[in-house]
């Protein structure tokens, strides 16, 4: 009965947009690029649909069923830290790791990237989000290095891109920011940062794609420890500093890819079934966002 509803909830979501897309086009009430991003948007949504339905009754791992991985997607004897906290916290090879032994092991995973010298080598960089995405989950067509750590903002990101400045990746993927709102950080001290992070990206791989990803929403039934700060910053402001993310991407000259469409429900929060406590994403929001990143690299960046 859930799957059923979700997929109405869906295709009506999708059909609305190919009701009213082809009106606004002809009567040119949106620029050009509002409406490439909306059409980009559809189809991910289209896609994506088209995947859940064939998932829908493929039996699922729980979540103690899932297999713990490190930073650059290797396993590993424990699970990655909570969100919001140093390394220090993890047991394992890891336990009392300080910011500065966990910027470390970043390194020495970006330097032996360098002596592999792997074809289509693809950089995932951001917080926690980003730091957990399953390795079995990532696009299997491209050699992935994750240099997520959990807790981290767009200031301390600024000051870690040379970690894998050596690396020759064809695109790099950034989601930086939550951590930033909860810490009361303005918004145009975000945008500040992440202006930089893209112009010394830039700078480091003139060659390389960059995409700045939006910053996803988070859901009023959240059950994460942080709840209360969570709840402080709303779905709407996360929203309104995406759009002039989208802009600023826009302005520098590098790509962009809304995920917020994908993971909100009809009133903005974060679907239910794509997080663990309303932050965090489930198996289904990585693969949520898994689909996205195979379509857009198809689709917008135009490789396979």
């Amino acid at each position: 009965m859930f799957v059923r509803r979700m997929r109405e909830r869906q295709l009506r979501s999708v059909a609305h947009f190919f009701k009213f897309s082809p009106l606004l086009l002809r009567l040119k009430l949106l620029p050009t690029w509002v409406l490439v991003s909306l059409a980009t948007n559809a189809f991910l949504l289209l896609t994506l649909l088209m995947s859940m339905w064939r998932q829908a009754d493929q039996p699922q791992a729980s979540e103690s069923e899932q297999v713990p991985y490190t930073a650059a997607g290797e396993l590993a004897t424990s699970a990655p830290p909570p969100f919001g906290t140093t390394p220090s916290t993890q047991s394992g090879e890891r336990h009392q790791l300080t910011y500065e032994q966990w910027l470390d092991q970043l390194r020495q995973e970006a330097n032996a990237i360098v002596e592999q010298q792997p074809e289509r080598l693809t950089v995932l960089v951001g917080d926690s989000i980003s730091l957990w995405f399953p390795n079995e989950l990532l696009p299997p067509e491209r050699f992935w290095l994750n240099q997520g750590i959990s807790g981290e903002t767009s200031h301390g990101l600024l000051k870690r891109l040379d970690l894998f400045e050596k690396t020759k990746p064809e695109t790099i993927f950034v989601m930086i920011g939550i951590n930033d709102l909860l810490r009361g950080t303005s918004d145009q001290e975000i945008l500040d940062n992440q202006r930089q992070i893209i112009r010394d990206l830039d700078v480091a791989h003139p060659q390389t794609q960059i995409v700045v990803q939006s910053i996803l929403p988070h859901a009023k039934q959240a059950t994460w420890e942080g709840r209360e700060r969570l709840l402080e910053v709303s779905n709407q402001r996360i929203q309104d500093l995406n759009k002039q993310l989208e802009t600023l991407a826009r302005q520098e000259g590098v790509y962009f890819l809304d995920l917020y469409p994908l993971f909100a429900n009809p009133d903005g929060d974060l679907r239910p079934e794509l997080s663990t406590d309303g932050l965090h994403l489930s198996t289904q929001g990585y693969q949520t966002w898994s689909i996205a990143l195979q379509v857009y690299s198809r689709e917008v960046l135009n490789v396979d």
